[in-house]
Order: C-alpha cells, then sequence, then structure tokens
C-alpha cells in the first residue's frame, strides 16, 4: 500500500467521484480542472500502484487503452460496459468463472488468471439512436 500524499489523496477523490472507467489521461485532465497541480505520470503511477493493490479495477478499452474506476462490489466480479456513454455495470462473477474452469479443465489448464468484461450498447443509449 502507498502511502498518501496530497496528489494521491486528490486522484482517490477523482475516481471516487466518477462512476464510469476513466483513463489517467481523463483523471489528470479532471485533476486540471480542479485546480490540482499533480503530474501525468504521477497521475499514471498512483493508478497503476491502486489496482496492483486492488483498491481499484482496470479494463481496457476497445482501442487498447487502460482505464480505471472505484468499484461498487469488494468480490471478485465483471463489467457491462457501454461502448457509447461508459455507462458501467458490475455482474456477479459465478457463471463466468463456472465457464472458464469447465473450459480450462477440458484442455488441461490450471493456474488460471482472465479478464472478462463485456462491451456494447446499453438500452438509453440504444433507445436514444433509435428516435
Amino acid at each position: 500500500m502507498q502511502r498518501m500524499t496530497r496528489q494521491r489523496a486528490a486522484i482517490e477523490k477523482a475516481i471516487a467521484e466518477t462512476d464510469q472507467f476513466r483513463s489517467a489521461q481523463q483523471l489528470h485532465d479532471d485533476l486540471k480542472e480542479a485546480g490540482e497541480n499533480i503530474g501525468l505520470a504521477t497521475v499514471y503511477r498512483t493508478l497503476q500502484a491502486m489496482a496492483a493493490d486492488d483498491e481499484i479495477d482496470m479494463v481496457r478499452s476497445e482501442d487498447g487503452e487502460t482505464r480505471y474506476r472505484r468499484c461498487l462490489a469488494f468480490v471478485h466480479h465483471h463489467h457491462l460496459i457501454c461502448r457509447n456513454c461508459d455507462r458501467t455495470i458490475e455482474v456477479e462473477a459465478g457463471p463466468v468463472e463456472a465457464w472458464i474452469k469447465e473450459v480450462a479443465e477440458e484442455h488441461g489448464f490450471s493456474d488460471l488468471t482472465h479478464l472478462a468484461d463485456i462491451t456494447g450498447i446499453c438500452e438509453d443509449c440504444k433507445n436514444a439512436k433509435e428516435n
């Protein structure tokens, strides 16, 4: 666990104020708008350390950018993420975990790790597009 600095406190506050996954650059921009003078490299390092300590979740966007979010669930879970508005819903991991275990056993794999987040278009964005 990292020591609490003014910069870390500001980054934690910024990430706590959003329910969407945000990139380090987006959070850096948010911090600048809030009057914080924190370098982009510090934001990157802090977010990576927080993710390594399981304080926040990270996902890769479809363009390969890493994004971060403080999740509501403190247990293993996955995400449904809207490609249009970034709305994120946490989903129970059970069914995904069972499928992963079954496929791994079928092919003789062990010591498993995985990333399983689902992207799509949420109902609100779908309805807005149709109207």
